[in-house]
């Protein structure tokens, strides 16, 4: 990755607030108020963010979250995976899921674990490419 670029932690509720602009590549329809509200909610149940700088402009970023089911073992999920589209294809997604791995490892995960919308066909490629395997179908059903 280019030297002008940098991966930090994006921490508090008020600095991932911010970051709201890239939120909405992926949830379009999003308000920034429903964001922030989830946010408050997330973030007692011990959410985290990373992302990629450019200066002081968040270009790509990264929930996760760090857990223990019964078919995964301690796990970290990727959550809100997105790069801003104008630096994509420039590895900037490559070096953030590095990342992560790593601070998987280094909680001693024995998975990592995602979801992707299923016409996300781009994401599909570079999570399979990034040794990822379907597991399943993750089912939501709106109450």
């Amino acid at each position: 990755m280019d030297a002008s670029f940098q991966i930090k932690q994006i921490e508090g509720w008020a600095e991932m607030a911010q970051q709201f602009p890239l939120i909405q590549y992926l949830n379009p329809k999003m308000e920034p108020e429903r964001y922030e509200a989830l946010l408050r909610q997330m973030l007692p149940l011990n959410y985290r963010m990373v992302g990629v700088f450019k200066g002081a402009t968040c270009v790509g970023l990264s929930g996760y979250w760090i857990g223990t089911k019964l078919y995964s073992g301690k796990y970290l999920e990727v959550d809100n995976f997105v790069v801003e589209e104008q630096y994509r294809s420039q590895r900037i997604g490559k070096h953030l899921l590095d990342w992560l791995t790593q601070e998987a490892e280094r909680h001693q995960c024995e998975t990592m674990m995602l979801d992707a919308y299923v016409v996300n066909h781009t994401a599909h490629k570079f999570y399979l490419r990034e040794g990822f395997v379907i597991k399943g179908f993750h089912f939501l059903k709106k109450l």
